[in-house]
């Protein structure tokens, strides 16, 4: 779905995909169409797409940032943290869900592809999602009870006798 809008060529290179790197090739104000995927709606997208309209305008390729004033200049770096911050917890879902499915499909040494936990962890999880900082941050706050059977359900398993 997240490719609706997009011309059969850059969708059939995106679907192809092996690395977020390819999306590169779609320019910046089009690729924020892609948070439709974590619940942003039309407004919040254009609110983005309008910080990157004003620092096209304001940035110069070599590298020089035109602004009249510091003062300007930190206006607009809250504004883009704050749009920064605002994906980061539209994305909250999504990465408890790859989190969770990682540990349950990761948790015997035995069946997975590296027998040590921190290389699995490294490789599979952070290298394998491309997860940042920010991100491993979410899986940290992450609460791995929800993956301990509960009291009731052990017990329902008990009484229907599906133990």
């Amino acid at each position: 779905m997240g490719l609706i809008g997009f011309g059969k060529d850059i969708e059939k290179s995106l679907l192809e995909a092996t690395s977020p790197f390819v999306f590169s090739t779609v320019n910046e104000r089009s690729i924020l169409r892609f948070l439709k995927l974590i619940a942003c709606d039309n407004g919040k997208i254009g609110t983005d797409a309008k910080l990157v309209d004003d620092r096209n305008e304001s940035a110069h390729p070599n590298g020089n940032i035109f602004y009249s004033t510091e003062a300007a200049l930190d206006i607009k770096i809250t504004e883009i943290l704050r749009m920064v911050a605002a994906i980061q917890a539209h994305s909250k879902p999504v990465i408890e869900h790859c989190y969770r499915e990682f540990l349950l499909q990761n948790h015997d040494p035995d069946e997975r592809e590296y027998a040590d936990a921190v290389d699995q962890i490294r490789e599979v999880l952070i290298h394998g999602n491309y997860l940042s900082q920010k991100d491993i941050e979410i899986c940290l706050g992450f609460d791995v009870e929800t993956l301990a059977p509960s009291r009731n359900r052990r017990d329902a398993g008990v009484a229907c006798g599906s133990r």
